[in-house]
């Protein structure tokens, strides 16, 4: 009720954030908000969401409902047979991750994207009170706002803040074969060149339109059937295994949880989407010595 007075007369104001670190499998800061701004979270996506996932490109899979990475991979997968006419022609891809990406969301930025698809002034100051409710944690020239890794709204803020790049990429770039999963994205062509001139066009939009840099060391572009790593899989013409760092990670995770056997079937079924069969044998095993 305290809540639903706030929010009326405008006086609600988010409250700080409980902050720890995770690695997964990377070293994370993770912002948790308290359980009054998360059920504000969830009302705010709840209403939101249904409108805002009719704009998203199809071929954007990052926290959406009937997406996620299964479908990605699938996706990708037909995208490289249809490009490599079923892999008789060599496929390039381009793969590009964004640096430091929720730290570097652009608060203004964002404000100003909500602005052209909410007209109701009650819903962009709330909004406004949950995005600058976050300050960031860059001590450079991207010192500008960003967004938390713990909150449900981030999730949908940031698949509207990149829908811009989408669409620019689809209307704009003209790129036919284009995959986003949140800051990993691929593109997929039969000319080497090509890509290198999306690359640079892709490096100028993010910077001057969104204020994204790319990650120096994580793009790439290399043939399909040398392998490509994208979203803990790597990919080649036939078939795609499971990432060395995943694995490791897997086993570790496996072990700490004394072989729980839920966590057991989620792994299991992880790796039904390729080919882990000697990684299957040693979990089943690890699992029958414990029980």
């Amino acid at each position: 009720m305290n809540l639903n007075y706030d929010l009326k007369t405008k006086t609600y104001q988010h409250s700080s954030y409980e902050h720890f670190k995770i690695n997964d499998p990377k070293p994370r800061d993770i912002h948790k908000a308290s359980v009054r701004d998360r059920l504000l979270h969830h009302a705010i996506y709840r209403a939101l969401y249904p409108y805002f996932d009719t704009k998203f490109i199809h071929n954007s899979y990052s926290c959406r409902k009937n997406k996620g990475t299964h479908k990605a991979l699938i996706a990708f997968n037909k995208m490289a047979r249809k490009v490599g006419k079923n892999h008789t022609k060599t496929v390039w891809v381009l793969k590009c991750d964004i640096k430091k990406f929720f730290a570097r969301i652009d608060h203004n930025i964002l404000k100003q994207i909500l602005a052209k698809h909410i007209t109701d002034d009650n819903i962009l100051w709330l909004l406004e009170q949950v995005i600058d409710s976050f300050p960031s944690i860059l001590k450079s020239d991207f010192d500008i706002g960003g967004l938390p890794l713990g909150n449900l709204t981030s999730q949908l803020l940031v698949n509207i803040y990149m829908n811009e790049f989408d669409q620019w990429v689809k209307h704009k770039l003209k790129a036919k074969h284009y995959i986003r999963y949140a800051d990993d994205f691929v593109f997929l062509h039969e000319d080497k060149k090509i890509l290198e001139k999306y690359l640079q066009q892709v490096h100028i939009f993010l910077e001057e339109k969104l204020k994204l840099e790319l990650h120096p060391d994580k793009v790439s572009i290399t043939s399909f059937a040398s392998g490509v790593d994208f979203l803990g899989w790597v990919h080649f013409t036939d078939h795609r295994v499971l990432r060395t760092v995943t694995k490791r990670r897997m086993m570790k995770n496996i072990m700490q949880k004394q072989g729980k056997e839920e966590v057991v079937q989620s792994y299991l079924g992880m790796l039904s989407h390729g080919d882990g069969y000697k990684i299957k044998e040693q979990i089943v095993s690890f699992f029958e010595k414990l029980n």
